[in-house]
């Protein structure tokens, strides 16, 4: 049975959520937060409810924000109630690329499920 893996890309209106196993990732719903504890609790429930084995968080390299920003991911994460490995990739960019990839201008969270799923792809090599 293949690992089955899930990244977030965390963000003070949404979190972007993608899914992926076997070579195929796939952008899911976003969470919208209302605050980092209810938002917590959905990631938690997502991760148990997809049973992913890793967890890949996207984090920022670089840049003038990179300690805030860090600091308040690295908070939101120890809010988590999962047994999932946890494991933090950059994520560079992939906000700029899925505004490429995905191009409507809804503010409805889906742009930030495709920078999880590229952030998700960029951690498999499969980018």
């Amino acid at each position: 049975m293949s690992e089955k893996f899930m990244a977030i890309d965390v963000g003070l209106k949404r979190v972007g959520v993608a899914f992926g196993t076997g070579g195929i990732v796939v952008p899911q719903e976003p969470i919208l937060r209302k605050n980092r504890n209810q938002a917590a609790r959905e990631v938690s429930a997502r991760v148990q409810e997809y049973g992913a084995d890793t967890l890949v968080v996207g984090v920022p390299k670089g840049g003038s924000s990179e300690d805030e920003m860090r600091r308040r991911i690295e908070h939101f994460v120890s809010l988590l109630e999962i047994s999932a490995k946890i494991v933090y990739q950059d994520e560079a960019f992939s906000s700029f690329e899925a505004s490429e990839i995905y191009t409507d201008t809804k503010r409805d969270g889906r742009l930030d499920s495709v920078a999880a799923m590229l952030i998700l792809k960029r951690y498999l090599g499969i980018a």
